[in-house]
């Protein structure tokens, strides 16, 4: 990795790939079309790899990336015909989103499953989502969703985007551990009415407690937008409904904090068959 001057055509590759960061940093309808998404820092670039994400390009500033680990990843990488591309650091400042800019990112396949190739059964539960407004919410369900064991997430639509910069970075890397479909609510009816699992929705009208009910060994949570909550819809999808109880003045609570504590719910009724580890 030792610096080297750049070539007129190395520039040019270096310009066009800073370029395509910012689009898949920005654009979303960019994403979408290239199926691409880009990881920033050492913690996203380390689990990406180790996942087996499909990487197409990787950008990082010698200077600033210090990792030993990444550093190693990077050229063997390299030795593997992945495109590396060695910037400054002013250059990788450009289109870091992070306060410090750790010298590392990639550009990376986004993953998808097809609802038909995933099982109720995987995992501790599957979350349904068919609108969330904000990016951070989504991302810490992501991190909850790892640390509970649960499977992944089935988005209703096309409204939500797992690998929006502002998700990826508030997953902190458990993004690469979950499995994301995409499908229709008619799709997902359809699934629903051929697969043996229990749906349950978080509603404050739900006529169940969420720490007093007895959740299935297949669940299917359902969980609403943050000011409308669940749809008529998803409702109808719904077998049963359960509610946070709230004994003080508000009235709901953040979407993240709600969806993180119904899956520690299901998470208790299941620890005597989940391993725990720290």
């Amino acid at each position: 990795m030792a610096g080297v001057k750049n070539s007129s055509h190395e520039r040019l590759d270096v310009e066009a790939t800073l370029t395509e960061v910012e689009k898949l940093q920005f654009d979303r309808a960019h994403r979408h079309a290239s199926g691409l998404f880009y990881v920033e820092g050492v913690r996203n670039f380390v689990k990406a790899i180790d996942n087996g994400f499909d990487i197409s390009a990787i950008v990082f500033s010698e200077k600033l990336l210090t990792a030993p680990l990444a550093r190693k990843l990077v050229r063997k990488s390299r030795r593997a015909g992945v495109p590396c591309i060695s910037v400054t650091p002013e250059q990788f400042r450009r289109v870091s989103q992070t306060e410090r800019a750790s010298g590392i990112g990639a550009i990376a396949h986004q993953r998808w499953f097809n609802l038909h190739d995933i099982s109720p059964q995987a995992g501790l539960c599957w979350v349904a989502l068919q609108t969330v407004r904000s990016p951070g919410n989504l991302g810490t369900l992501i991190r909850t969703s790892d640390a509970v064991g649960g499977a992944g997430f089935i988005f209703i639509g096309g409204s939500v985007d797992p690998f929006d910069p502002d998700v990826v970075r508030a997953s902190m890397g458990s993004l690469f551990h979950q499995k994301f479909v995409r499908t229709s609510l008619s799709a997902l009816r359809h699934w629903v009415r051929h697969q043996d699992c229990s749906t349950i929705g978080a509603s404050p009208d739900g006529m169940a407690d969420f720490h007093q009910f007895n959740y299935p060994q297949s669940t299917l949570l359902f969980l609403g937008e943050e000011r409308q909550g669940l749809t008529s819809q998803q409702r109808d999808l719904c077998q049963h409904l359960v509610r946070i109880p709230m004994v003080g003045a508000v009235d709901s609570l953040n979407l993240a904090v709600a969806g993180s504590l119904l899956m520690y719910e299901i998470y208790k009724s299941r620890t005597s068959s989940i391993p725990i580890h720290s």
